[in-house]
């Protein structure tokens, strides 16, 4: 198997379990729903992200159109750039870590741009695929589905924080997909091979 065939079977996987696992959550759990697989530990957290990493927004729906554009303009120059790497021979272990950072960008991107238009609302009741009356979003203003929530330790800050203090504390509390934890892996796994991957080559 050639090394962009690799590639290609690592982007097609992380798609469709995305894409999957995103679909059913959206079509048998309504907004905010949970479903505790182990104790309070590891939750299937049914939430959506309106814009940025964390729910961050900037400039409403301008702002929301543009941050797609710019996801999309971000993964054709990932993969321009996943090409050149093919093309060059570069390590497999960069190969699958670029591929990891694309697919999981591209699966937030089909989010963003579709999910608008092929689903209705999740609150108050699950949503519908191509609902009768259209969307709950137009073209590119779709929300970003969310599900995996690991609030592995809960406390409260000390009191002689300088900030927060004496504040509720849970690690983790992000709530983040499988688009998400590609992105992460394939960034952590550029930075902690650096070295290997970017070596320059003897002759």
């Amino acid at each position: 198997m050639t090394k962009f065939q690799k590639s290609l079977l690592v982007l097609l996987l992380i798609l469709i379990i995305d894409q999957v696992l995103k679909i059913w959550i959206k079509t048998n759990m309504s907004l905010g729903e949970e479903i505790h697989v182990l104790g309070d530990w590891f939750i299937i957290h049914f939430t959506e992200n309106n814009g940025m990493a964390f729910g961050m927004e900037f400039w409403g729906v301008t702002g929301k159109i543009m941050l797609t554009l710019f996801r999309i303009l971000a993964v054709i120059g990932i993969g321009w750039y996943l090409f050149h790497l093919i093309k060059k021979d570069s390590p497999i272990g960069l190969v699958i870590s670029i591929t990891l950072v694309m697919a999981g960008a591209l699966g937030n991107i089909i989010d963003s741009v579709f999910y608008g238009v092929l689903f209705s609302e999740s609150y108050p009741n699950v949503a519908s695929f191509l609902p009768d009356g259209g969307g709950y979003a137009p073209l590119l203003q779709g929300r970003v589905v969310d599900m995996f929530y690991f609030p592995i330790f809960r406390g409260h800050y000390p009191e002689w924080f300088p900030f927060n203090s004496g504040e509720p504390f849970i690690f983790f509390r992000p709530v983040f997909n499988i688009a998400d934890s590609a992105i992460t892996i394939g960034v952590f796994s550029i930075l902690f091979f650096q070295k290997r991957f970017f070596a320059e080559k003897k002759e």
